[in-house]
């Protein structure tokens, strides 16, 4: 890898903040001997210095690395998973068929599709078209099943659709949304919102429609201020 490629990828991982010090250290550490000349090596680490001794680790202190490839594993195998999961206070069991794994914003996740019957009555989104998502740091116990299940190849899971459609990892229902934005960088709301599309362009403000999963965007939008109003 040149020079300028391994700092991108040291920089782009300590900006996540989504391992525990020492597993970030240990994998920056690996990389840069395995993937740099020894001549250069000095220079890359002089370069991230800094940003590694003032590394602050997210504050779930759980190194979940072993889990995440166990739950790969379960993904490529198609084998379901069983986890008891821990969040705000609570205590949950679930039985899941998991899709895929994904990182936003400090956490990777699992989604998945429940399937507990029982579990799924109390659902909002009742639809097995729409996947569940759940934190791997929250995840306390996990066990690979020998059940495997079978989706369809017209009905697979593309994380790379998901992707464009979610905000903030929170799962629910497909939807539009319709707003106005008002501020000096459109760019970044189209980064942000890989479906959006503008419908209206005028001096002063944008009008934007966006296909998206889930509430997310609600918080999202909210966060905007004075520069976002939601339309639909």
């Amino acid at each position: 890898m040149t020079n300028g490629q391994m700092l991108a990828i040291c920089k782009i991982l300590l900006d996540s903040r989504a391992l525990l010090k020492t597993d970030m250290i240990e994998i920056l550490n690996k990389l840069i001997e395995n993937c740099v000349t020894k001549n250069n090596q000095k220079e890359i680490l002089d370069l991230i210095k800094n940003e590694r001794f003032h590394y602050i680790e997210p504050r779930h202190k759980v190194s979940f690395l072993d889990t995440m490839w166990d739950i790969g594993q379960a993904i490529r195998k198609s084998q379901y998973i069983h986890i008891k999961y821990e969040k705000a206070g609570t205590k949950e069991k679930r039985k899941l068929k998991p899709v895929a794994i994904m990182f936003s914003e400090y956490y990777f996740y699992v989604t998945a599709f429940i399937s507990d019957e029982e579990i799924k009555k109390d659902f909002e989104v009742l639809n097995d078209s729409f996947p569940t998502i759940y934190r791997i740091d929250r995840i306390r116990e996990l066990k690979i099943l020998d059940e495997k299940f079978f989706i369809p190849y017209r009905n697979r899971f593309e994380e790379g659709e998901f992707r464009k459609r979610i905000q903030f990892m929170y799962g629910g229902k497909l939807r539009n949304v319709k707003f106005k934005y008002t501020g000096d960088d459109i760019d970044a709301i189209l980064d942000r919102l890989p479906t959006a599309q503008i419908l209206e362009e005028e001096k002063g403000y944008y009008i934007v429609k966006a296909e998206v999963f889930g509430k997310g965007i609600d918080m999202w939008l909210r966060s905007q201020g004075d520069n976002v109003e939601v339309m639909g």
